[in-house]
């Protein structure tokens, strides 16, 4: 048991899924594995862990924004001994040609956060994701016929920004979206040797301003929980 997570020691297994949203990951459970039981309830912060496959998966929702992230993957990593996370989550896109329910593979996460400078005295430091990971989950998406793009992304401190131009200057470097968590997921996973990826269903676009409904959102979320879970147990 750790502060913000009440399971057991044994309960969590070692490759885990995390959507930001703990209802996704309620959604996860109930409808991907077979037979979950719950192994968080703390501020309702829901974790699962079943099987998929015939392999024991865990599942649990962190949080938007990377103090809340860090906290949880924190105590995984720390007081579970986990070994791959994955990020299941969404993105604002970037570029004209990442469109509304394409899936982001990130490849590396750019940050406008201080907590990296503070953790390194002021120097910069490259969040990257597992490259097996990274080739395992563009290998079964292709098959899988999904629209993957694979690149780099900005895990922003703010979601509501000051200046509603900011997001260009990334654009024009090349970054294809924009979320809140994956930078703090890399750095915690080379800090404790294990693998991550954060793995991204575009769901509007600050270039068009497309947008998609909640129907539609559930239906992409679908493709990229499978996507995570075929990646999660693949050799």
């Amino acid at each position: 048991m750790s502060i913000h997570i009440e399971a057991p020691a044994g309960a969590i297994a070692d490759t885990i899924l995390l959507p930001g949203d703990p209802l996704r990951a309620k959604f996860i459970a109930e409808n991907y594995l077979d037979k979950p039981e719950q192994f968080n309830r703390v501020r309702n912060m829901f974790g699962y862990t079943g099987t998929y496959k015939g392999r024991r998966v865990s599942v649990m929702g962190t949080g938007m924004g990377m103090p809340s992230h860090s906290i949880y993957v924190n105590e995984l990593l720390r007081e579970y001994q986990v070994k791959t996370l994955i990020r299941v989550g969404t993105c604002g896109s970037l570029q004209a040609d990442v469109k509304v329910r394409d899936v982001i593979l990130a490849t590396a996460a750019s940050t406008n956060s201080n907590v990296n400078r503070i953790r390194f005295a002021g120097m910069d430091f490259a969040p990257a994701a597992d490259f097996g990971l990274l080739e395992k989950a563009w290998r079964i998406g292709r098959e899988r016929g999904l629209k993957l793009r694979a690149g780099t992304i900005i895990s922003s401190d703010s979601f509501y920004s000051e200046d509603p131009e900011a997001w260009k200057l990334w654009a024009k470097f090349g970054v294809l979206g924009i979320e809140m968590e994956a930078a703090e997921l890399y750095t915690l996973a080379a800090k404790f040797q294990a693998h991550a990826l954060a793995i991204l269903t575009v769901s509007d676009s600050m270039v068009s301003g497309e947008s998609t409904d909640s129907d539609e959102r559930e239906k992409t979320f679908r493709a990229m929980a499978e996507l995570s879970l075929e990646t999660a147990i693949a050799d």
